[in-house]
C-alpha cells in the first residue's frame, strides 16, 4: 500500500496486520472525524475520498508512521495505529457533552478505549496475527507512543507536526529540520541539540495558544457540546449516534432545525452565525480548555537535559500552560 503522510512522506506499508487494521471500520470511520473538534469553515474535507484535510484517520497513521519511522518495537507501531479509534464525532467536542469526560483534561477517549476496542474487529485482528490485545491495549508497555505532559510522545509530536503543516506555521525545511534532529532514544524522544529542542518547544507553545487552547478552540467546544448535549436530551441523536461520524451526527441534527428554535440558534452558534465575544465581566457562560505544553529532552555532549533545565524561563511557560484556560463566552445575537 503506497501511503504519503503530509509530514512524513511517502510509504510503502507492507506489514498484513497494518494494511488490515488500516481497512477495518474503526479505522476507516475516523477519516471522517476531525482532529481538532468541529472546524468545518477551516479545513475543509477532500473532494475526491471525502477525508477530512485534519482527520483522526491521517493523525493515526502519522503515529504509526513516526514510531515506524524512528525504529520502535512493532507492538507499539500497532498501538501507535489504533490509538484514537474510540475518538467520538467532533473529537475533544465529546468531553463538552458526556460525563465520562472533562473539560480540562479532555480524557473521555482514554477512559473508554479499552473498553471500546473490545467490542470492534480489532482483538480479532490482533489475534488472528499472534498479538494479545490486552497487551496492545495497555499504554504502560508503550512509553515512547505515550507519556503525560510536558514529555514527548509519538502521539503528541504527530499532531503537533500535523497542525502546524496544515495551518501554515510549518514550512518544508522546518520540518525536516525538525525530524532530523529527532531521535528516540531508551524509549524517550531526544533531540540532538538545544537548538532543534528549543525550536520545537516554541512552535508548541504557539499552537496551543493559536489552536489548542486558545479562544476559537473554546467558543467550538462551548458551542458544540452545547448543541449536542440539547440534541441529546431532545431525543434527536443518541449516544450511539456520537460513535458513527461528523457529518452523520450532523445531518440527523439538520432534520430537527425547523421545527426546534432552540436548536437552530445553538446550530448557528456552532457554525459560526452568531457573533461570540470573551468578556470576564459580562459573559452568558464559561468553558475550560485542557492546555498542553513540552518540554523537551535534548544531547548536550554526552548528557541528555530537558530545554528548562538550560532556560530556566521555560519553566515559568510550562507552569503557566499546564493550568487548563478559562474563558467567558457571551453571546451577541
Amino acid at each position: 500500500m503506497k501511503y504519503t503522510d503530509r509530514v512524513y512522506g511517502e510509504f510503502d506499508i507492507t506489514e498484513p496486520i497494518i494494511l488490515e487494521l488500516i481497512e477495518s471500520k474503526p479505522l476507516q470511520r475516523l477519516k471522517e472525524i476531525d482532529q481538532a473538534g468541529y472546524r468545518p469553515l477551516l479545513v475543509k474535507p477532500n473532494v475526491e475520498t471525502g477525508e477530512y484535510g485534519h482527520s483522526r484517520f491521517a493523525h493515526s497513521v502519522g503515529v504509526y508512521l513516526l514510531l515506524h519511522k524512528y525504529g520502535a518495537p512493532f507492538e507499539e507501531q500497532i498501538a501507535g495505529l489504533i490509538h484514537d479509534v474510540s475518538h467520538s464525532a467532533f473529537s475533544h467536542c465529546i468531553d463538552y457533552v458526556l460525563d465520562a469526560g472533562s473539560e480540562k483534561e479532555h480524557n473521555h477517549q482514554d477512559n473508554v478505549f479499552k473498553d471500546f476496542v473490545k467490542k470492534t474487529e480489532i482483538p480479532r485482528i490482533l489475534k488472528k496475527y499472534g498479538f494479545d490485545p490486552d497487551y496492545i491495549a495497555d499504554d504502560s508497555h508503550f512509553p515512547l507512543k505515550e507519556k503525560n505532559l510536558p514529555d514527548l510522545c509519538a502521539d503528541r509530536i504527530d499532531y503537533s507536526l500535523k497542525t502546524a503543516v496544515i495551518f501554515g506555521e510549518l514550512n518544508d525545511k522546518d520540518k525536516k529540520y525538525l525530524l532530523d534532529n529527532l531521535t528516540a532514544e531508551n524509549n524517550n524522544w531526544v533531540f540532538k541539540d538545544f537548538e532543534s529542542a528549543k525550536k520545537y518547544a516554541e512552535l508548541f507553545l504557539k499552537l496551543n495558544t493559536d489552536y489548542y487552547a486558545g479562544l476559537p478552540s473554546a467558543i467550538m467546544f462551548r458551542t458544540v457540546g452545547d448543541c449536542l448535549r440539547y440534541a441529546l436530551q431532545k431525543g434527536y441523536i443518541s449516544e450511539d449516534d456520537l460513535y458513527t461520524t461528523d457529518k452523520s451526527v450532523i445531518e440527523k441534527i439538520e432534520g430537527f432545525l425547523d421545527g426546534d428554535e432552540r436548536l437552530k440558534l445553538l446550530f448557528d452558534r456552532m457554525n459560526n452565525k452568531v457573533k461570540i465575544i470573551n468578556d470576564p465581566n459580562n459573559y452568558d457562560t464559561g468553558v475550560f480548555c485542557k492546555s498542553r505544553v513540552v518540554d523537551p529532552l535534548f544531547k548536550q555532549g554526552q548528557e541528555i537535559k530537558r530545554v528548562s533545565e538550560v532556560d530556566p524561563n521555560w519553566n515559568n511557560i510550562i507552569k503557566r500552560e499546564l493550568k487548563p484556560k478559562q474563558y467567558f463566552l457571551k453571546f451577541l445575537h
